[in-house]
């Protein structure tokens, strides 16, 4: 492995979420919802395969004034080469070394629910790729991408954790932005249920084409699509592009944020871009912090609340394993309030915790939360 980033052996840092987080769901808004579902999707055998950029993360400690510093934008997601990588890892605080990946952290969410999730995404064969490999195996999820044997590093990301609980990532893409066609694996994405897609893929272009070859895949097999925004700052990069793939039925459910909505949409208005999103998905998944999350379809809205926490420690993964609740929840054809307060359990038991992974399994807490048999 090139350059001087850390390896650890184990699959989660270390930890425990603390103690007293509340598990209430409280009840469903009452608004429409025609969206009770009499069956699950049809029999396959992984409920969600997500594609995605294979990261090692690097998480630290961080005030505002170092993000300031070393001009960074709070809350943002920047691409960085492997100088600018060792610049940020040598300046940072202590880290914890944990496996990621927005897509990655989905799958392993999917799993942690019972669920049955795949992953493809691209590591190179050094430290950080076994790592990244055994990591993601061990935690239930399907992973047999082939390791790239020569060129750039296995991408790793460097998150610097504000007091608040805010996390300000730095990414190094390395190995992950040469995921190509030919790693998609055809069988693979015909078996899933719903392929999951980050929009952080987007940015290489190799990897935009294994993006789309996999949704022609799904769709030829009568499978769904679905799409995370993925960051702000990835919106405004591809703004247009994720409009068209929207509204040209290329994706069928699409995940974002309440940032990531208003600057799809160019708007600082929250209702009219939910209008907006409306008028061209299919279907969508907002989600909203604290004002909790909504489905949404150009005929109805179902909302619920944020899950409540005692204590906000990391927000790092937040959107990712609301993502895999909702989608264990829409596999199983669970009703759409059911799938978001899923989605809100996960989210609510990740920020509770350093990193991006569940430390215990989301499957208990949905069980004892009564959302899961």
């Amino acid at each position: 492995m090139a350059g001087r980033f850390p390896l650890r052996a184990a699959s989660t840092p270390p930890g425990a979420a603390p103690a007293g987080i509340a598990r209430r769901c409280a009840a469903v808004v009452p608004v429409f919802d025609p969206f009770r579902r009499s069956s699950p999707v049809p029999s396959t055998s992984l409920d969600v395969l997500a594609i995605g950029n294979a990261i090692v993360d690097v998480l630290s400690r961080s005030e505002e004034d170092f993000l300031a510093a070393n001009g960074m934008a709070k809350g943002g997601m920047a691409l960085i080469d492997e100088a600018r990588a060792e610049a940020v890892y040598t300046a940072m605080g202590p880290g914890t070394e944990a496996s990621g990946g927005s897509a990655a952290n989905t799958a392993a969410g999917v799993a942690s629910l019972g669920g049955k999730a795949g992953f493809i995404g691209k590591v190179k064969a050094d430290g950080l790729g076994t790592v990244f490999g055994h990591d993601i195996r061990a935690a239930g999820v399907a992973y047999a991408t082939p390791a790239a044997q020569d060129g750039p590093a296995t991408a790793r990301c460097l998150i610097l954790v504000t007091p608040d609980g805010e996390r300000t990532m730095n990414t190094y893409l390395g190995a992950a932005q040469n995921l190509v066609p030919a790693d998609i694996d055809a069988a693979l994405v015909e078996s899933a249920a719903v392929t999951y897609l980050e929009g952080y893929l987007w940015d290489p272009p190799p990897a935009k084409e294994a993006f789309l070859a996999a949704a022609v895949l799904a769709h030829g097999a009568g499978r769904k699509v679905a799409l995370s925004l993925s960051d702000a700052f990835c919106v405004d990069r591809y703004r247009g592009e994720f409009i068209d793939l929207i509204r040209e039925g290329t994706v069928d459910l699409v995940f974002c944020n309440e940032g990531e909505l208003k600057s799809l949409y160019e708007t600082a208005d929250f209702d009219a871009a939910l209008v907006a999103l409306r008028r061209d998905a299919k279907e969508a998944v907002v989600t909203r912090s604290e004002k909790g999350a909504s489905f949404v379809t150009p005929g109805a809205v179902v909302s619920v609340p944020a899950h409540a926490v005692e204590r906000v420690v990391d927000t790092t993964g937040a959107g990712d394993l609301f993502a895999a609740g909702f989608l264990t929840g829409y596999t199983r054809g669970l009703d759409p309030a059911t799938s978001l307060r899923l989605g809100a359990l996960a989210a609510g038991e990740i920020i509770g915790q350093m990193g991006a992974r569940p430390q215990r399994p989301l499957i208990d807490l949905a069980r004892e939360a009564g959302l899961i048999s």
